[in-house]
């Protein structure tokens, strides 16, 4: 069913499209897979006092009508979810904004930046990969047989993979975070979270970072299961964007380490904490 391919006011509701803040200018958070808008619970209070904050739920959410995920539009690549967030982004009447994509969100933000460049003005990337397989002169992190074991682990036992796989992601003894990932991760329906994982895991992104002109910035923890510092390395050169190195572990730097990650965000956007 494919009832978003179609640009309309309802896009907001069907994607629970949420604003905090009054401000002029507006500043969009756009999550990773297996979680949800609330990722972004710890620092949404103090960036609303800057910024007029925008956070919506990709459709695979499981707070999303699974109706509104269609295999056929979102399972090729992220282009889909780009025109989602470029339609959200329309229908808020913004422009120029900031915009914090973390992991699969920071690539849709690039490849939306491509799209619509008049809708950004700073992209801020957070664990984010453009290709997780490593290829000739790149090293994703990734070979071949482990994606596959990723893959057929997911297809064989869901809740399994997501119990396991969630200590993992989180990266540091947090309790109250891995069950909050773990919690969101298995709510999705297997089938649509083995689809977006192939999407995510088995995709080639690389060739939208030449395309992308404004300015950037990467955010990426010191010590990521899921993306090696080969990636944002690769990602600052392509890009020629600043590159932060946090002194963490985690793959959600957001639940984990917040106050550290909002002082970054605050000396990047200069804002005043008086």
């Amino acid at each position: 069913m494919d009832e978003l391919s179609k640009c309309g006011s309802g896009i907001l509701e069907a994607l629970n499209t949420r604003v905090y803040g009054n401000a002029t200018n507006t500043l969009v958070l756009s999550h990773g897979f297996g979680v949800d808008q609330t990722v972004w619970q710890f620092i949404i209070p103090v960036l609303a006092c800057y910024f007029k904050v925008v956070v919506y739920d990709l459709v695979f959410s499981p707070n999303v009508s699974p109706k509104l995920y269609d295999p056929k539009r979102y399972s090729h690549n992220f282009s889909a979810y780009a025109e989602d967030l470029i339609c959200i982004l329309d229908q808020l009447h913004v422009k120029e904004t900031v915009f914090i994509g973390h992991s699969m969100s920071a690539m849709i933000g690039c490849i939306a930046a491509t799209k619509r460049p008049q809708l950004f003005q700073h992209l801020i990337l957070l664990n984010g990969s453009p290709r997780y397989l490593d290829a000739q002169h790149y090293e994703g992190g990734f070979r071949e047989q482990d994606l596959n074991a990723i893959l057929t682990n997911l297809q064989r036992n869901f809740s399994a993979w997501a119990h396991d796989l969630a200590p993992s992601a989180i990266g540091v003894n947090n309790s109250e975070a891995i069950a909050k990932f773990e919690g969101t991760l298995a709510k999705m329906k297997p089938e649509i979270a083995l689809d977006v994982a192939k999407t995510v895991f088995l995709g080639d992104n690389r060739h939208f970072l030449q395309h992308v002109r404004m300015r950037s910035t990467i955010i990426q923890p010191e010590k990521d299961i899921f993306v090696p510092l080969s990636v944002p390395r690769y990602m600052k050169k392509k890009l020629h964007a600043q590159l932060i190195i946090l002194g963490i572990s985690g793959h959600f730097p957001q639940l984990t380490a917040y106050a550290l990650l909002l002082r970054v965000i605050k000396n990047l956007l200069i804002l005043n904490s008086n």
